[in-house]
């Protein structure tokens, strides 16, 4: 078994599809199956289920992937161990981030980390929470930015960026709107239609978090996958949304009407970088985290 023919196989398991997989790779389509079928040859086992439309992972498939991320991320780090100890910085980054995490900005952290060392190559994953940190912990990812992580949820270490609290958007007309500047209790949202994210993503964990915690159930009527067709459609009166305060600052915003919310506990969003277990951080996690803690890129 060669770390190539792994390389090929997690290509095909992420892309679900042999030629998108090779044109990842750069390699021939021919030559990206006849690499599975020997390591399916190897194993004496299917890894996927083929159709004229689709690839899916059998279940000997699935466990191999996990171990194949494992073994491809232990390679990865060995060889940057060894540039690193060249004074070199070399390899590949791979980063994890919700969308609109508060506390850091992707795009000028990953600026500055290409300035600083333009022999990287630079990875990015835009994905919810828990796939997040599934990513760290399988070793897909070398961190990853990621909001409303519980401490029993992740053992290796979390580094806090941001808190703030949660708040109500709603439009103009909304009897929410006429509460002027005073905070309205969660009880007085019950029955109230909701725009909310995907259950992983994190500003719709710290909601869930929040209704949960006052004793009131909820219906999330429209939910969307990104914080500009969420704003957009509380615009329209289609629902209100309870989200991070952050997100009433942004300039699609403009115009709804934000309103505080008062409970025994205060709702909040919390952002953290999500780091691998002590000991096991690659050079390149170490050096972007030297610029986490620079201001100009928070």
């Amino acid at each position: 078994m060669e770390l190539r023919q792994l390389e090929h196989f997690v290509a095909v398991a992420e892309e679900q599809h042999f030629t998108r997989a090779a044109e990842r790779l750069a390699v021939s389509q021919s030559g990206l199956s006849a690499s599975v079928r020997a390591l399916e040859q190897e194993l004496r086992a299917p890894l996927f289920s083929r159709t004229t439309r689709s690839v899916r992972l059998t279940e000997a498939g699935q466990a191999l992937l996990v171990e194949a991320e494992r073994t491809l991320a232990g390679a990865r780090a060995a060889r940057d161990a060894v540039d690193a100890v060249r004074g070199l910085l070399r390899g590949t980054l791979t980063l994890g981030v919700e969308q609109c995490v508060a506390g850091v900005s992707p795009a000028r952290l990953l600026g500055a980390f290409r300035r600083e060392h333009p022999h990287m190559e630079i990875r990015l994953r835009q994905e919810g929470t828990s796939s997040l940190l599934e990513g760290v912990a399988g070793g897909r990812l070398d961190l990853a930015f990621a909001a409303t992580v519980s401490p029993p949820e992740w053992r290796g270490d979390l580094v806090p960026l941001a808190r703030e609290p949660m708040v109500v958007l709603c439009a103009p007309g909304h009897p929410l709107a006429a509460t002027g500047t005073r905070p309205v209790a969660w009880s007085a949202l019950d029955g109230e239609s909701f725009i909310d994210f995907h259950p992983d993503w994190g500003p719709r964990r710290a909601a869930d978090e929040a209704f949960a915690a006052a004793g009131v159930r909820r219906t999330v009527a429209l939910e969307v996958s990104d914080v500009h067709s969420l704003l957009e459609l509380v615009h329209q009166g289609l629902g209100i949304a309870v989200v991070p305060h952050h997100f009433s600052r942004k300039p699609e915003a403009r115009g709804l009407v934000t309103v505080e919310v008062d409970g025994a506990e205060p709702a909040e969003y919390r952002s953290v970088v999500v780091l691998p277990p002590a000991g096991t951080m690659s050079p390149g996690a170490r050096a972007l985290m030297a610029l986490v803690r620079e201001a100009p890129v928070r």
